[in-house]
């Protein structure tokens, strides 16, 4: 029986994202939003870690989802060493806004704090948790992270949030411009999956 996946997301980008990285870690599935159900509120983010956040998102999701299904959600951000680990948890509400134009909003607010900050001591890293509740009520956190730095502009198109911002230095470039799959095989959130998708591989 095919698996089927629950995300705890509304977020159209994010839930494409879901299905490459599924269908790069040979994991069949079926993956849909918890946006399109009857009486899906996205719950009030009130953790205290990354971890803490996906798992109230996913408890969430599995009190109005089918019974049969997994239940994934995720919480990431960017912490960037200069600013003592911020965004952090407020990486998606940085700059104070939601929906349309966040994403810039947070991008500009970031580049004015680390204005003045050299280059040498712009260090970030991407950090993601992902909670699993199976179809039994068991609970798991899988996490990955990748290392980068902040760059002084925006460069690429693809990706979303601060990926134009976030600069790879061994590959000369941002996550925005790597190639779907590329980005996905480093990524914090692919990392993360990846551990998901064997975890329920393992349990088949």
């Amino acid at each position: 029986m095919r698996i089927r996946i629950c995300l705890a997301s509304s977020n159209a980008h994010k839930i494409e994202e879901f299905r490459d990285m599924a269908r790069d870690a040979g994991l069949d599935c079926e993956i849909f939003g918890a946006g399109g159900l009857p009486g899906f509120e996205p719950p009030e983010e009130d953790g205290a870690t990354f971890a803490e956040n996906a798992m109230i998102k996913a408890r969430a999701a599995r009190a109005i989802a089918p019974r049969d299904c997994h239940i994934m959600a995720d919480d990431s951000g960017l912490c960037v060493d200069a600013l003592g680990g911020a965004p952090g948890i407020m990486s998606a509400r940085y700059a104070g806004e939601k929906g349309a134009g966040a994403d810039e909003a947070n991008n500009r607010k970031l580049l004015k704090e680390l204005e003045n900050v050299p280059d040498a001591a712009r260090s970030a890293r991407f950090v993601c948790s992902i909670a699993l509740i199976c179809p039994d009520g068991r609970e798991e956190i899988f996490g990955g992270e990748i290392e980068g730095v902040i760059n002084r502009g925006a460069r690429g198109k693809r990706g979303f949030g601060y990926d134009p911002l976030f600069f790879l230095p061994e590959r000369g470039m941002t996550t925005a411009e790597l190639a779907p799959a590329e980005k996905n095989s480093i990524s914090h959130r692919g990392k993360a999956f990846s551990k998901a998708a064997e975890f329920i591989k393992s349990q088949q």
